[in-house]
C-alpha cells in the first residue's frame, strides 16, 4: 500500500519560512516523481513543485518561483518543500503526490494517483 505522510505545516508571519516534509512509502517503482499541490478555501488545487526520483529534475510553478525549493533525501524516502519569503496568500492545505515517472513535471492532480492527507500552512499579515 503506498502511504505518502505529510508533515511541517503551521503558522507563521508573512515573510517567515517552513519546511515541509513528505515522507514515502510502499511505492515499488524506484522511477518515481513527487509532487507538492495546495489548495485554498474556494479555489481549485494548484501545483506548486514537482520533483523526478531518477534524476532529481525539479519543477516550480512561476506563482512560488524564487521563493519554494523542492529537495529529496533519497534515503529517507522524504521530500521537501522549503518554503521562504511566505505570503498570506500562500495559505493552503499542502498535499505531497505520487506518479509515474513519465507524468514528471506535470501540475495536473489527475496523473497523481496517490496523495497524504495534506497539511494546513497558515501565513497571517
Amino acid at each position: 500500500e503506498v502511504q505518502l505522510v505529510e508533515s511541517g505545516g503551521g503558522l507563521v508571519q508573512a515573510g517567515g519560512s517552513l519546511r515541509l516534509s513528505c515522507t514515502i512509502s510502499g511505492f515499488t517503482d524506484d522511477d518515481h516523481a513527487i509532487g507538492w499541490f495546495r489548495q485554498a478555501p474556494g479555489k481549485e488545487r494548484e501545483g506548486v513543485s514537482c520533483i523526478s526520483s531518477s534524476d532529481g529534475r525539479t519543477y516550480v510553478a512561476d506563482s512560488v518561483k524564487g521563493r519554494f525549493t523542492i529537495s529529496s533525501d533519497n534515503a529517507k524516502n522524504t521530500v521537501y518543500l522549503q518554503m521562504n519569503s511566505l505570503k498570506p496568500n500562500d495559505t493552503a492545505v499542502y498535499y505531497c503526490a505520487a506518479t509515474i515517472s513519465a507524468y514528471s513535471g506535470s501540475y495536473y492532480a489527475g496523473h497523481y494517483p496517490y496523495w497524504g492527507q495534506g497539511t494546513q500552512v497558515t501565513v497571517s499579515s
